[in-house]
């Protein structure tokens, strides 16, 4: 058997993705990567995770130098080299030998072309590097491309494709709040809203601090929902749809008494192994949000609604190829009756925060203004909104934050979100 390299990894992540519609994460937790060594599994992620970035930019310079399309597998090998030399700087010779050795090695249908990987990454190593950065941004996909562009305009959507190419840093939420301190025992920057980012490649377990839980990982605009509900030390809150848990945490921080459910019983694991690393106390229940027969009267609860997921590109390349229009219209209907099931868990004076991870007003906006149609007295309460960090035209004349891939280009984006605070008869 053919020893496995980091490179030849990440071909085959590349490959599971734009082939078999594959996400990154299943192919890892099916073993895709088994055969190497940690180091090289995390190295064959990270060239996987910026080839599919940067696809639009590696298939441009290919291009003139293969006569017709080759496999699959030898498209993935090319993709994936040419964008280790010219978006990672990797030496041309070693990049170049390896990928010939990947087509020789990789089976009968790819020996073939080895000749031809030698000869079309020879040429395409010579690319100037200004040739290579002027290529735009991978489009989004035109389902997606489309209602962006309805909802945000033109030039926002182009800033968010380009956001989605930079990828994303790493943001982690402090567990005392104090982030000028984490960020300078770290080396970091403190965000305005309370995070603190890392950039450059980081390895997070052996990072100061995990093992001790002053910290988890948690991005900048997520971290934003928990920070609007403002729990209040002995509240009782409600985190729906908890898992992975980074609300959770913030919520029990706080002072919460924090009912934490999701209906993963893995992912809700993973929540409370988190709780223990961080020394932090929370019930978890595994069940469905909407038939769940426990407590009620909560002082607030916490919607991370499931949704398409569309604001994670940035952290998660490989989604444009696996998603379409379809289930849409479900993914609506099942945030709608979530939202509702959490209104009826409320004390008569609570407060919920509904939020999702996706760009689509339809399952930001268009879910509030809906909800407030369909419940007598339920209103937006802007002001929840009115954060450290918050720039005032994120705040929709309706009562909701609008967060975007685009916002804080200087600091390196964040994810797309949309966070609502609604009370009855405020």
């Amino acid at each position: 058997m053919a020893e496995e390299t980091a490179r030849g990894g990440a071909a085959r992540l590349v490959l599971g993705v734009t082939e078999e519609r594959q996400s990154l994460g299943d192919q890892i937790q099916s073993g895709a990567l088994s055969r190497l060594a940690p180091p090289d599994r995390a190295r064959a992620q990270r060239l996987a995770l910026v080839t599919l970035r940067n696809l639009n930019r590696a298939d441009s310079v290919l291009k003139p130098f293969l006569r017709k399309p080759p496999p699959p597998a030898i498209r993935a090998t090319l993709r994936v080299a040419v964008t280790e030399i010219l978006a990672e700087g990797a030496a041309a010779h070693g990049v170049v030998s390896e990928a010939v050795d990947l087509a020789r090695r990789s089976g009968r249908k790819t020996e073939g072309f080895a000749a031809m990987v030698n000869a079309v990454l020879r040429r395409a190593a010579e690319t100037p590097a200004e040739a290579w950065a002027k290529q735009p941004p991978a489009p989004l996909p035109g389902w997606l491309r489309g209602r962006l562009m309805s909802a945000y305009g033109k030039a926002a959507t182009l800033a968010m494709e380009a956001a989605h190419a930079a990828g994303a840093p790493l943001d982690l939420t402090p567990k005392d709040g104090d982030a000028a301190a984490l960020a300078a025992r770290l080396g970091g920057e403190a965000l305005p809203t309370g995070s603190v980012r890392l950039t450059g490649p980081v390895q997070v377990s052996d990072l100061p601090g995990y093992a001790e839980g002053d910290w988890w990982v948690q991005d900048a605009a997520a971290a934003l929902a928990a920070r609007a509900l403002a729990p209040r030390p002995g509240e009782r809150v409600l985190d729906l749809c908890a898992a992975p848990g980074g609300k959770t945490l913030q919520l029990a921080a706080a002072g919460a008494r924090v009912t934490a459910l999701d209906l993963s019983g893995p992912r809700m694991a993973r929540l409370e192994e988190n709780l223990a690393r961080c020394q932090l106390a929370a019930e978890t229940v595994v069940a469905d949000a909407l038939t769940w027969e426990g407590a009620a009267d909560f002082d607030a609860v916490l919607l991370d609604a499931p949704c398409s997921a569309t604001g994670t590109i940035r952290r998660h390349p490989d989604l444009p190829h696996l998603r379409d229009a379809s289930g849409l219209k479900e993914i609506a209907a099942l945030q709608a009756a979530l939202l509702d099931r959490a209104l009826t868990l409320l004390r008569p004076a609570g407060r919920v925060i509904f939020a999702t991870c996706s760009l689509l007003p339809e399952e930001g906006e268009r879910q509030v203004s809906a909800a407030i149609e369909r419940h007598s007295g339920l209103v937006a309460d802007r002001d929840a909104l009115a954060l450290p960090g918050v720039e005032p035209q994120w705040i929709d004349a309706e009562g909701g934050l609008r967060l975007r891939p685009d916002h804080w280009p200087e600091r390196g984006g964040m994810d797309g979100f949309f966070i609502a605070c609604l009370r009855r008869g405020v």
